[in-house]
Parts: C-alpha cells; structure tokens; sequence
C-alpha cells in the first residue's frame, strides 16, 4: 500500500470511528459493540485491506497515551480512600483470573501447554475501563463505584502484563519463583520510580512554562517519556504512566495556568475519544486475520463453540467469585475491615463490569510464535472481548434493577456552594488588604458584589477613559483569583470538602481567570486579545469540568 492510499485509510478509519459513535450515542447504542461489530463484518468484505496488529506499535503507541489520559483525570484523594477495594480487583482478581482461566484454558484446549495457559490468564485478566464508562455512562453509579472501577483499570494493567511476561518466559525458558518474584519487584518498584521522576520533572518544567502551546505539547509527550524508559529497564511502564499522570493530575492547579488546564483538558479529551473509540474498530477489523489463523489451530466447529464457552465462563466466573468473597471479607472480618464494607448491591454492580478491551488485545499478540496454538488463542481472546461487551449491554439493565442509590445533587450542590462561598470570602479579604488608596468605588463595588465586571463591559463598551478602571479591576481581580484557589487547594488538602466539589471550584475559577484574561490580559502576555469573551469563558467552564468524577461517599456503601 503507498503512503497516499494509506494516508486515505486512515482519514477514512477516523471518519468511520467518529460517525460510529456519534450514531451510536445518538440511537442510545453502546459504541464500543457497535465498533467492534461494524468492523468484524468489514474485515471479511473484498478491498478491506488485512488488518495485522502489531503488538509493539498499540503497546508503545497507543497504550500510553489511553492510561495517561485516564489517570490524568481520576482522583488521587478518592482512590487513596479506596484503595483498599482497588488493590484487592487490581492485584488478586488478576492473580485469581490469571490461575483459574489458566487452568481451564489447559484443560479444554487440545495440546496447549499449562505455560501457554496461564500466559492466556494473564491476557484476559485486566478489565477495560472505557467500555464500562461507555456502555453505563448514562447511569448515575454511586460514586464509590466508579471510583473502584476506574481505579481498577489504571491499576490492573500492570499487574497483568507483569504476569503476561513470567508466563512468556515459561513458555520460552525455564522460569523460577524466585525470578518472577524478583521481575515482579523490580516491575513494582521501577515503576513507581520512574512515574514520580517523570511526574516532578515534568512538574518542574510546567511551572516555567508561560505558554499554554508549549505546556500541552509537553503533555502530550509525558506518556512516552514515563513509558519508554521503565520498559527499557526492566519495569512496568503502564505503572510509570499512571503514576506520573495521578501526580500531575492532582499538581495541576499549582504548576499550570488556567489556559493550560483548559487546553490540556480539550486536547486530553479529543485524544482518548480518537484512540479507545480506533482501538474498538481495530478490534473488529482484525478478526477475519484471527479467524484465518484460529482455523489451523482449532480442533474443529462444535469443538471451538465449547471451548469459546468454557473460557467466557471461566472468566466470568472468576470475577463474581473473587468479589463476593471480597465482600463476605469486609461484612464478617476484622472490626477495621466490617468499617470499610459495602452492601451486597454495590459488590454486583462491580461483578458485572468486568469487560475486556484494549490491553486484552494487545496482550494476546505478545504471545510468542512458539506459542502452541497461538491463533487459537488469540481466537479466544476476540471471543472474551466481544462477550464481555455484549454481556455489558445488560449492565444498565442490572444497575436500574439493582437500585443503587445515585450520587446526592444536593449534597453536591451544597459542597460546592460552600467551597465557592468559602473561596469568595478568600479573595474579599485579600480585596480588602490590597486595594490601593483611590481605587473607584465602582470598581470595588463591582468586585464585592459579582465576577461578572467583564462580561458586561467589553471593549465594545469602553471608552478609551475607561481603560484605566478596567486595568485596575483586573489587576485586583487577579489578586482575589489567586487567593481563591489558594483557599480552595488548601481544602483539599486539608480533606473538607469532596472531590469533585474542588474540581468544579477550580474548573470556575479557571474559566473566570480565562475571561479575564482575554479581556485585560496580564502585562506580562504577548498574544492578541480574543473579540469576545463570554462565549470562551463558559465553553472553558464545561471543558474543565470532570464529566463524572469519582468521590467517596459513606452513604454510597
């Protein structure tokens, strides 16, 4: 294929991806299915071009990117309160999916080997986050849950491509304990390391950058700098990416700009729609290249029906098995355990989300060629995947059936009056301290009552008297703006208020200080003032906004 056809399949793989999912958001269809389905079909139609993954382009390419832009959005202080729960789906679900599927995969599959098997565990183990949030993304799910759900995926990855790799080496070489305990640690622990390294020199550099272009193209790149160097030295370059993207995503509001955060968060948000939407319809059109290797590989028609079967059960099973025991953990433990249970609704509600995407794709196509049934195998993981998605579909079904209470409106509504309410005070007082003698009492009336100074007069409706109470007014505003956040960072710290009602402060005072700043820009910007204002500022006020945010909430249990 020359570049230009393939610069057209590409533009076309995009449109297809784009159109998909708005079709299918609009007729109230899950996309990931629709995706998935639309590109199954395709891969067998004559002109579609063969679709051969290759493991280390997606694992290098695609991967860190998708990890970085979750973690960059999830909650440090909600995960820390659940992590618990987290580690308990993230470490031993794994760990038990990785034996039990293991285990069945060798008994019902003719001629594979047990290193082959638990390898094919280890493929399957971690859940796909995307997929849940895109199938029940219209429930309002207890915010405990989606906490451990999202949680979950960031983590889990690791712990299953670690086990991925021990089982490669078993099915390559002779494998020890004791050097899988070791890969395991030096995994963990490089890791860990390069993550927070990454996460502080990245963190560093942000805050001598003054130009938001320059900060989000930093960003963009920050996965690939986490990534790339743990895998090289041996460790879990998924564990990098999701520790540096957690510790830059709660560093943000004092290492960024308010522009920044809004680009970043625009720019974030287009890219992990491009890429987990592609990876979808990548899924589906490389079925008919899995399908003609499967074919060599399997012991026949009926024979496959019942060994997909077994498998999509075993994988399932493990999951409802090792969360009802987690939770009869919690309700009958230890006082300190029996404090920290949820109900029984909230356990099945976690059961059921268990679907596999992305990373069970890249997974099964690391296996090596010496692999016994290698295409089989990876028959068997499009058979998980597409299974766990159709099961998914039954997921709002579950949820409303389930009657899990949703997330509070006017308890959140209340927090985020409170932080603002408490933020306002901040910057009146600071208002108070530093107002220069002989400022107009308009202006200071302007400030004391409402934000809205500049969105009533634009520079369509100032006289060129006017600029110097305009440059006033925003230089005072400034200072109010910054002990604003002041005030609302220390909060969080400080755990009074939830999560998601600091964010939505912050993404407020982040839209203000936008308008602001295109309307009376700081002495110290270069870049020509925008015509209009409130427009941008309320579009930077829902960019910024975390969509559906996880907190804890001990009603939620």
């Amino acid at each position: 294929m020359d570049s230009v056809a393939t610069i057209i399949w590409i533009v076309s793989f995009v449109i297809v991806t784009v159109t998909v999912t708005g079709f299918a958001g609009r007729w109230g269809v899950s996309a990931p299915v629709a995706l998935v389905a639309l590109g199954a079909i395709a891969s067998f139609v004559p002109g579609v071009p063969d679709i051969e993954i290759e493991p280390d382009l997606v694992l290098f390419g695609v991967l860190p990117p998708l990890l970085f832009a979750s973690a960059i959005r999830a909650s440090v202080v909600d995960i820390t309160a659940r992590l618990d729960s987290i580690l308990l789906l993230s470490v031993g679900l794994v760990a038990f999916t990785f034996v039990l599927v293991g285990f069945t995969t060798w008994l019902v599959v003719p001629g594979i080997t047990l290193a082959a098997a638990l390898a094919f565990g280890a493929v399957v183990g971690p859940t796909d986050a995307v997929a849940v949030t895109a199938i029940a993304g219209r429930l309002r799910l207890p915010r405990r849950v989606l906490t451990i759900l999202e949680g979950e995926s960031l983590l889990n990855d690791a712990v299953a491509l670690v086990a991925l790799s021990a089982s490669i080496t078993a099915i390559v070489s002779e494998v020890s304990p004791g050097s899988v305990a070791l890969d395991l640690v030096l995994a963990v622990g490089v890791g860990v390391g390069a993550g927070f390294l990454v996460g502080f020199l990245i963190a560093a550099i942000r805050k001598r950058l003054e130009s938001p272009v320059l900060d989000t193209s930093l960003s963009l790149v920050t996965p690939y700098v986490a990534f790339i160097p743990a895998q090289l030295l041996h460790g879990s370059g998924v564990l990098a990416v999701v520790i540096a993207g957690l510790f830059l995503g709660y560093r943000s509001p004092t290492i960024q700009s308010a522009e920044a955060r809004i680009a970043e968060s625009i720019n974030w948000r287009t890219v992990r729609f491009l890429l987990e939407n592609a990876v979808f319809l990548l899924i589906g059109l490389s079925l008919a290249g899995i399908f003609a290797e499967a074919v060599a590989d399997s012991p026949g028609l009926w024979p496959s029906v019942v060994i997909g079967g077994a498998v999509l059960a075993a994988v399932f099973l493990a999951r409802v098995l090792w969360v009802a025991m987690s939770t009869v953990l919690y309700r009958s433990g230890p006082a300190w355990l029996r404090e920290r249970g949820w109900r029984w609704n909230n356990s099945i509600a976690v059961a059921v989300s268990g679907i596999r995407g992305v990373v069970t794709l890249i997974a099964v196509f690391l296996l090596p060629a010496e692999t016994p049934s290698r295409g089989f195998l990876q028959f068997l993981a499009f058979v998980v995947i597409a299974g766990s998605l159709v099961s998914g579909l039954a997921l709002p079904w579950v949820i409303r059936r389930l009657r899990l209470p949703p997330p509070n409106e006017m308890q959140e509504q209340t927090q985020r009056r409170l932080l603002m309410s408490e933020a306002q005070a901040a910057g009146l007082a600071r208002l108070e301290a530093e107002a220069p003698e002989g400022v107009e009492d308009r202006v200071l009336n302007r400030l004391r009552v409402n934000a809205t100074f500049l969105t009533e007069e634009t520079e369509d409706d100032l006289e060129p008297e006017d600029a110097p109470r305009l440059k006033v007014y925003a230089n005072l505003r400034r200072k109010m703006i910054e002990a604003e956040r002041d005030t609302v960072r220390q909060a969080r710290a400080e755990g009074r208020y939830e999560e998601y009602a600091v964010r939505a402060v912050l993404a407020a005072i982040d839209a203000e200080e936008l308008a602001l700043r295109a309307t009376a820009p700081h002495p110290h910007d270069s870049a020509p003032k925008p015509e209009k204002t409130s427009g941008p500022a309320r579009a930077a006020a829902s960019a910024t906004a975390p969509d559906a945010s996880p907190a804890t909430d001990g009603r939620d249990r």
